[in-house]
C-alpha cells in the first residue's frame, strides 16, 4: 500500500505539472482549449474573408474593364458624388444658355456690318489704353498721397497744439526758475553788483571779518589803514559773477582808497595778520565762543619798520596775555628781545637741530 500510495502520489505530481494544484491545472488547460478553438474560427473566417475579398476585386476588374477604364484605379479617381454631378448638370444648362444668347447677339446685323468694315489698328488702340491706364494710376497715386499727407499734417497740428498748450506753464515756470537762478548766480541784467548768492553770504561773513580786523589793523598802521568791504568785483576778476567779496584799503594819509595791491610787503603784512586775527574772532563768535586758542606767524616781519613792528607786537602781546598761544617763525634779530620763549634752528652739515 505504501508502495502503491507512493506511486499514485507521484503520477499526480506529474499529472499536476507546474501549477499548484490538479484543479487548477485543469482549469488552465481549459481556458487555452477554449483560446484555441477561438483562434481556429478566426483563422478560417479570415481565410473566408480573403477570398470574398478576392473575388469582388476580380468583379470590380470587369466592371471597371466593361465601363471602358483601364483599372479600378482610374475609375475611383472618375467617380462623382450626386451633389457633384447635379453641380455639373447646372453648369452644362448655364453654359448652353449663354451658347445661345451669344449666337443670337452676333446674328445681330449691325455686328456683322461691324465686322465687315476694315480692321482697328488694336496695337495703337492698346498703347493709348495703357498710356492713360499708367496716368491714372500715377495721379491716383499722388492723389492718395497729397490725402495722406494732408490728414498727417492736420493730426501734427491738432499734436502741436496740444503740445504748446500743456508745455506753456512749464515754460513759465521754467522762465521764473530760469531767472531766479541767474539772479542767485549773479549773471543777471537784475543783480546790480554781479553777486551770486553764496558770495552774498560769504560777503556778510567778510563784513564781520573786516569789521574785525580794523580794530586791530587801525593800532598796527598807526591809524593810517582800515580795510572796507566793497561789493563790486575784485581786481583782475574776469569772471561774469564774482561780486560781494571784494576789498579796499582806506589811507587816511592820503583820503583815497587804494587796491590792497598797491600796498608795500610790510604793509601787506600787517593787513594780512589783522585779517587773520578778525578772522580767528569771527570764529570764535560763530562757534558759541570755542576760541582759537593758537596762532602761528611764519615770516614777514623783515618786511616792517621798527615803529610798525612795535606796533604787530603788541597787538601779539595783547592776544597772548588774554591766554592765547602765539607763535612767530622769524629770522628777524630784534624779535629776539621781545620774546621770551624761543625755539633756534641751528644748521650744519649734518643737518638741523633745536636749541631751546
Amino acid at each position: 500500500l505504501s508502495a502503491d500510495a507512493g506511486r499514485l502520489g507521484a503520477r499526480l505530481d506529474a499529472a499536476r505539472g507546474g501549477d499548484p494544484t490538479l484543479t487548477a491545472r485543469l482549469s488552465r488547460l481549459n481556458d487555452e482549449a477554449e483560446l484555441l478553438r477561438e483562434a481556429l474560427e478566426a483563422t478560417r473566417a479570415a481565410v473566408a474573408a480573403a477570398a470574398e475579398l478576392d473575388a469582388a476585386a476580380g468583379a470590380a476588374g470587369r466592371a471597371a474593364a466593361e465601363a471602358g477604364f483601364a483599372d479600378v484605379r482610374e475609375a475611383e479617381e472618375a467617380y462623382r458624388s450626386p451633389a457633384e454631378r447635379e453641380g455639373k448638370a447646372e453648369l452644362l444648362r448655364r453654359l448652353d444658355d449663354q451658347h445661345a444668347a451669344v449666337t443670337a447677339l452676333l446674328a445681330d446685323p449691325e455686328l456683322i456690318a461691324a465686322a465687315a468694315e476694315p480692321a482697328p489698328d488694336l496695337a495703337a488702340a492698346e498703347a493709348g489704353r495703357d498710356a492713360a491706364e499708367e496716368a491714372h494710376t500715377r495721379l491716383a497715386s499722388e492723389r492718395d498721397r497729397a490725402a495722406a499727407r494732408a490728414a498727417r499734417l492736420a493730426e501734427l497740428r491738432d499734436e502741436l497744439a496740444a503740445r504748446i498748450e500743456r508745455w506753456r506753464p512749464a515754460a513759465e515756470r521754467h522762465r521764473l526758475a530760469e531767472r531766479m537762478a541767474a539772479l542767485a548766480s549773479g549773471t543777471s541784467g537784475d543783480n546790480q553788483w554781479n553777486m551770486s548768492l553764496t558770495s552774498f553770504v560769504l560777503g556778510e561773513r567778510l563784513r564781520q571779518v573786516v569789521d574785525a580786523a580794523n580794530e586791530r589793523l587801525d593800532h598796527m598802521s598807526s591809524g593810517r589803514y582800515l580795510l572796507r568791504h566793497d561789493l563790486r568785483k575784485t581786481a583782475g576778476s574776469r569772471a561774469r559773477s564774482g561780486g560781494g567779496l571784494g576789498l579796499k584799503v582806506a589811507d587816511a594819509w592820503t583820503g583815497v582808497d587804494r587796491d590792497p595791491a598797491t600796498l608795500s610787503g610790510g604793509e601787506s603784512f600787517i593787513t594780512s595778520l589783522a585779517l587773520a586775527l578778525g578772522l580767528a574772532d569771527v570764529v570764535t563768535a560763530e562757534a558759541g565762543g570755542a576760541e582759537v586758542g593758537t596762532l602761528f606767524v611764519d615770516e614777514g616781519f623783515g618786511t616792517l619798520d621798527e615803529d610798525t613792528l612795535d606796533d604787530v607786537l603788541d597787538i601779539l602781546d595783547g592776544l597772548r596775555d588774554g591766554g592765547r598761544a602765539v607763535g612767530i617763525v622769524s629770522h628777524v634779530g630784534e624779535l629776539r628781545t621781545r620774546i621770551p620763549v624761543q625755539l633756534k634752528v641751528g644748521k650744519t652739515r649734518r643737518g638741523s637741530t633745536l636749541v631751546s
